[in-house]
Order: structure tokens, then C-alpha cells, then sequence
């Protein structure tokens, strides 16, 4: 019987059989799909701020094929668990689906023939999508700051002392993200992070401008930069394009 207890070897279990899924064992895959069915209710329960009924709720089978999705796509090189990425994708594919749905309504409603006193309908819909819109990049982005903040904790980060020690001047800023990306592009330093938790210092001195010093008074925001650079992170690594 498969679990998903949080252990480390347990963990490390679940990674394996997920590697088996992605070199084609079928009874491998179904077997997780139905262990994970709560936790795929729960996730998409999440979303939809109610109880979901796997046997009625069309949300929940969004959900289900979401995980398998997350099944084949899922690599350990970018740094999540493979719960946390699965998580996030069906989330994030749950939230399309409500959002094409409410399109479908919209549209349905626009196509019904308006009274004189209704013509104003197609523009108060296009608002009402605008709002809605606004709500999901806002539930995008307060998700991928939770998952964030646990991420920061396998590295002993948190965003109260990233405030503190976070570089002040635009310029430091943009050198230390300069210097988080070519730490994420070089395979061997990445591993290294990944598989540490820190920086290699002494060794990303060779690759960068910037002295040993700079470096190790902007380490963690720099770790920081790299965790968003190596994560699922649509919204967060948006706002760092156009920097660094």
C-alpha cells in the first residue's frame, strides 16, 4: 500500500516510484493516482473554498489529471518536493478551469437576447472578467509567496531576514540577481546548492565580477534569488525579469 507519510525515506520512496511513472510503469502511476486522491481534494478543495466530492465535482477530475500531469513533468533538479509541484500545478490548473468556465458563462449571457434596459451588459461583463482576473493573479501570487516562505525554510531563510539584510541600493540589488542566475545556469553550482543548501563561495567567485567579500555579505539574498530562479515560480520570477 502506498503512502504518504512525511519521513525522509518516505520522501525519498515516493521520488523513486515517480521516476518509475516517468519511464513508463502504468501500474505504478495508477496505484499513486488513487493513493493521492485526498490530497488531490484537498488541494483543489483549496481552491474552491469548499468541500469537493471526488464522485461529482467535475473541479476534482481537473485535479486528478493535474497530478498525473505533475507525474511526468515533475524534475527533482529544480529543487521542490514533488508534493509541493504537484500542489502548485493542480492548483493552477484548477483555477483555469473556473476561469474558462465563468468565459463560457459570460460569453453564454452576451449571446441571449438583452432587453433596451440591458445593453450595457457585454461592457459590465468585460469588467467583471477584468475583477476576476485581478482575484486569480492575486491568489497566484499569494500562493507562490506561501510556498515560497516553506521553501526558505529547508535553507534556514525567512522573509523577516531577508527585510533586514536584503540589499538597500537598486544597483547591489541587481548585481546580487545577476549573480543568483549565473548560480542557477551553471549546472555544477546549482547541484552544489541543491544538494548543500548553501553557496559555494569559493567556487562562484570564478564565474562573477564581484568580489568574495560582496559576495558573502549578500549570500542569503542572493540563496534567496536562487530558490525563486529554481522553483515553479511564474508570478515571483516575472518580477525579476528586466533585473540582473
Amino acid at each position: 500500500m502506498i503512502t504518504h507519510r512525511s519521513a525522509t525515506d518516505d520522501k525519498q520512496r515516493l521520488e523513486d516510484l515517480i521516476e518509475m511513472v516517468q519511464a513508463g510503469n502504468e501500474e505504478v502511476q495508477n496505484r499513486l493516482l488513487k493513493a493521492y486522491q485526498p490530497f488531490v481534494a484537498k488541494s483543489v478543495s483549496d481552491v474552491c473554498k469548499r468541500y469537493i466530492d471526488p464522485q461529482i465535482d467535475d473541479e476534482f477530475s481537473v485535479g486528478l489529471l493535474a497530478f498525473n500531469e505533475a507525474m511526468l513533468s515533475y524534475s527533482a533538479d529544480k529543487g521542490s518536493s514533488f508534493l509541493s509541484f504537484a500542489r502548485l500545478v493542480v492548483k493552477r490548473r484548477v483555477i483555469d478551469y473556473i476561469r474558462q468556465e465563468q468565459t463560457k458563462t459570460a460569453a453564454a449571457s452576451i449571446d441571449e437576447p438583452l432587453e433596451d434596459a440591458q445593453l450595457e451588459n457585454p461592457s459590465e461583463v468585460n469588467a467583471a472578467k477584468a475583477i476576476y482576473q485581478d482575484q486569480v493573479d492575486s491568489w497566484y501570487r499569494r500562493e507562490e509567496i506561501r510556498d515560497l516562505q516553506d521553501k526558505l525554510k529547508e535553507y534556514k531563510l525567512s522573509f523577516e531576514e531577508l527585510t533586514v539584510i536584503s540589499p538597500k541600493h537598486r544597483d547591489a540589488r541587481e548585481s546580487a540577481i545577476r549573480v543568483a542566475r549565473v548560480l542557477y545556469e551553471n549546472e555544477f553550482l546549482r547541484s552544489y546548492v541543491l544538494k548543500k543548501r548553501k553557496i559555494p563561495i569559493k567556487n562562484l567567485v570564478n564565474y562573477v565580477d564581484v568580489s568574495k567579500k560582496t559576495l558573502e555579505r549578500n549570500r542569503k539574498f542572493i540563496l534567496a534569488i536562487f530558490i525563486i530562479l529554481s522553483g515553479d515560480y511564474i508570478y515571483l520570477k516575472d518580477y525579476l525579469k528586466g533585473l540582473g
